[in-house]
């Protein structure tokens, strides 16, 4: 049985079930530099300061995409934060005000969001759902490019 779209209607709720922990993620990692924008302190503030505004603003970009995916596989977005909470391998993070340990916590974030996007690509080419496949395509891309980016600014 096929959905709207023309996907194993098994495989696309599998990928709503990946999609949705990716949302909940994406969310806590959206918050989490929001915090860091806000409480950043020290001679890197003007820098980091942009930076993780920089970062949060493509996140809520991602969560609306995630979203839209999933409603597109005929799935439902979670859309409360109890839900996100739960769901979430990225953990809130409170009151962090250090530049070295935001961007630590930032590169954590983005390892834990590329291994799902990943896991989310294979499972979208099994299913021939080139639209996830892009997607996490481009996500995986611009991941990798902004961890190396991170990680030359920590040594």
């Amino acid at each position: 049985m096929k959905n709207l779209i023309g996907i194993d209607k098994i495989k696309a709720e599998e990928l709503n079930k990946k999609l949705n922990q990716l949302l909940a993620d994406y969310q806590l990692f959206y918050q989490n530099l929001r915090g860091l924008h806000w409480n950043i302190k020290g001679r890197e503030f003007f820098e980091l300061h942009l930076k993780f505004e920089e970062f949060y603003n493509d996140a809520v970009i991602k969560v609306d995409e995630i979203a839209e995916r999933i409603l597109t596989l005929e799935g439902e977005p979670l859309h409360t934060f109890t839900d996100y909470l739960d769901t979430s391998n990225i953990k809130e993070v409170k009151s962090v005000t250090n530049g070295t340990e935001g961007i630590n916590i930032v590169v954590k974030n983005f390892s834990i969001l590329i291994k799902k996007e990943r896991n989310i690509l294979d499972l979208a080419s099994e299913a021939n759902d080139e639209g996830t496949v892009s997607l996490m395509s481009d996500y995986i891309s611009q991941t990798e490019k902004t961890l190396w980016m991170l990680n030359s600014y920590l040594h």
